[in-house]
């Protein structure tokens, strides 16, 4: 059940808009000749606490939506309220106040931790920038936040490539965590490790959490992982949030055609009989040239003439459970 410790959302997302220029042979000389519509009008919030969890097909939206709500990809249009304040309004310099308090997992750490430093150094620089304490408390933190994470006072002195994937994936955690964030925004961090290395690093992320009263946006494809780690899920498909509910709710009630379709697609160990697959026909529309009116209509099984003209408002079909669908 989602904790909403605060009546007030602590952070905020209204109609995030993101779009990509596409340029021709001459490049940027005459403008752009069409634009990829990478998110459209997603709209959410995260309380205080707890895990939301954002799922989708690879090309959703879904990693550009959360480097959009940290500013790594600055926004088309939309809003992203932070305790009440627009990121997406302040200069670069008055962002860098908030990176602090909302921090980026990349979804592969190797390629964002640099392979020239130690991990020591790594860990260090975010104090160093956010000029917290000096030398010796800014090494002192480095060695707690490696112990917090599971790893070793000697892994300090190592370079990137001497760690396995789940260690790699335990720094990249140590140094969003390391500058004491209220929010963390994951992307697809376990997807690129093995089964038992993904429950190990789920279960800290959980044990980290509930310590540290930490706020998640949990980016993933991986409906399993998502039921485990989430209070609250929305599901995206082309860029747009069709379907958000609590987790168990959603599990057990779904109520959009694609999420019927996704959880069709996940195992389920504890039936004698494999459940009915709902297999979808065609392909993902492209993001350059999106459908008129609902954007799932050229793969749902239910549309009507009205679903091709008409995009479905969001609506409340039970408490904390709302869908974009026109016959949900």
């Amino acid at each position: 059940m989602a904790k909403r410790s605060a009546a007030e959302p602590i952070l905020e997302v209204n109609a995030l808009v993101k779009k990509f220029p596409v340029y021709g042979s001459f490049g940027k000389l005459f403008g752009a000749k069409a634009y990829v519509n990478a998110v459209r009008e997603a709209s959410f919030r995260l309380y205080e606490g707890e895990t939301y969890g954002l799922v989708g097909e690879s090309g959703s939206g879904k990693s550009t939506t959360g480097r959009a709500v940290l500013g790594l990809t600055p926004p088309s249009s939309g809003e992203v309220l932070y305790r009440g304040q627009d990121l997406v309004k302040l200069s670069k310099r008055e962002l860098r106040k908030f990176r602090n308090e909302i921090q980026f997992v990349f979804q592969d750490p190797l390629s964002s931790l640099n392979p020239r430093k130690r991990i020591g150094d790594i860990l260090e620089e975010p104090l160093i920038i956010h000029k917290i304490g000096d030398r010796q408390k800014r090494q002192e933190q480095v060695f707690r936040i490696l112990e917090v994470v599971g790893l070793q006072p000697e892994h300090y002195f190592r370079y990137p490539h001497e760690f396995s994937g789940g260690q790699r994936q335990r720094i990249g955690l140590a140094r969003a965590l390391i500058v004491n964030p209220k929010i963390m925004i994951c992307d697809e961090p376990v997807s690129a490790l093995d089964v038992s290395i993904q429950s190990q690093i789920l279960n800290m992320l959980r044990e980290l959490q509930t310590e540290l009263g930490l706020t998640m946006l949990f980016i993933t494809h991986d409906m399993s992982v998502v039921r485990y780690i989430s209070d609250r899920i929305g599901i995206m498909y082309l860029g747009t949030i069709v379907e958000e509910a609590l987790t168990d709710d959603l599990f057990e009630a779904p109520r959009h055609p694609y999420t019927k379709a996704l959880l069709s697609a996940v195992p389920d160990y504890t039936r004698s009989r494999l459940k009915e697959r709902i297999i979808l026909k065609g392909e993902i529309p492209s993001p350059l040239s999106p459908p008129t009116g609902c954007v799932f209509h050229t793969r749902c099984p239910l549309a009507t003439d009205r679903c091709r003209v008409e995009a479905p408002a969001v609506r409340e079909v039970r408490e904390d459970h709302r869908v974009a669908c026109h016959y949900a």
